[in-house]
């Protein structure tokens, strides 16, 4: 039996907010992303205890109890890590059943011999773009051999989501499970960013330690974007807080990584910025309907 298309049933003029950055742990058949070592590692860092795995039927009713729709994805770094990634189509398919207020992400392992031939194939099942992890998939992003994965996205119409700086994943663990951060520098993006003025990219997360050339990056490439996912709003350098107000204002997307930082939470810590109010509604939503190729 084919599998069912994603389609929007979101009424987007309804909903408060779309959180552009969150994560399905476990699938339908109980696998996890990661291996245990590096999820009890990231649990201890974000500091969780013993909340549960995130799966995508409890991340769709999470979110609607909150006026909120979610972008959500799992990541496919088999090659690098060893480890068998959750099931993109599961996730599709919760996506399928939850569309009114979940979004999904593709993922594919560029490492894998069938990278952009598996962006066709999400693409075909209706995903609204794809999320990479250049630190954890051992990868940089803008060597050439990748492009054809770019290629395909470009094509599609859709964004491509990357991480960026620092990482909860590997955190405190001896060598940082092998997961390298250079990989996640945003100055790789920019060559990427440059070379498809036609492919839309979200850098993730405030890129510590390398905050001031990502915002240089997103102010100056039209077609780069940034996610606020990862921090509590109170934790923002104060440089990002000041770009947020003013060249960053509609360039920059309300996420939060949940589960492991909380979608109330975010919104509470936000809430104390010193920001202007008209640069709040383009956070939480309309920033990132532009994003998607709704607005």
């Amino acid at each position: 039996m084919a599998a069912e298309k994603y389609e929007y049933g979101i009424d987007f003029d309804a909903i408060d907010a779309i959180d552009i950055h969150t994560h399905v742990e476990v699938d339908c058949h109980g696998h996890n992303a990661y291996d245990d070592e590096l999820v009890a590692a990231t649990r201890t860092y974000f500091r969780m205890g013993d909340a549960g795995a995130a799966t995508v039927d409890d991340l769709a009713e999470h979110y609607r109890q909150r006026n909120a729709a979610a972008v959500v994805f799992t990541i496919d770094a088999e090659t690098a890590t060893g480890h068998p990634p959750n099931s993109v189509e599961d996730l599709i398919a919760g996506c399928v059943r939850h569309h009114d207020v979940l979004i999904p992400f593709g993922t594919v392992d560029p490492l894998g011999d069938r990278a952009a031939a598996r962006v066709e194939e999400q693409v075909a099942l209706g995903v609204r773009g794809f999320k990479f992890h250049p630190s954890v998939q051992a990868f940089e992003p803008n060597d050439r051999r990748y492009y054809p994965i770019y290629e395909a996205i470009a094509a599609a119409g859709v964004p491509a989501l990357f991480h960026t700086g620092q990482t909860g994943l590997g955190s405190g663990l001896p060598g940082g499970h092998g997961i390298k951060m250079r990989y996640s520098d945003p100055v790789l993006l920019d060559d990427v960013a440059a070379d498809f003025p036609n492919l839309t990219i979200v850098m993730a997360h405030p890129a510590v330690p390398w905050v001031d050339a990502q915002i240089a990056i997103v102010a100056h490439k039209a077609n780069v974007y940034l996610d606020l996912s990862g921090y509590s709003p109170k934790y923002f350098p104060p440089q990002l807080v000041r770009a947020l107000g003013r060249q960053l204002r509609t360039k920059a997307l309300f996420g939060t990584d949940y589960p492991y930082v909380q979608l109330d939470r975010w919104r509470k810590d936000f809430a104390v910025l010193d920001l202007d109010t008209d640069v709040a509604p383009l956070i939480f939503k309309e920033n990132a309907l532009r994003v998607l190729g709704l607005g």
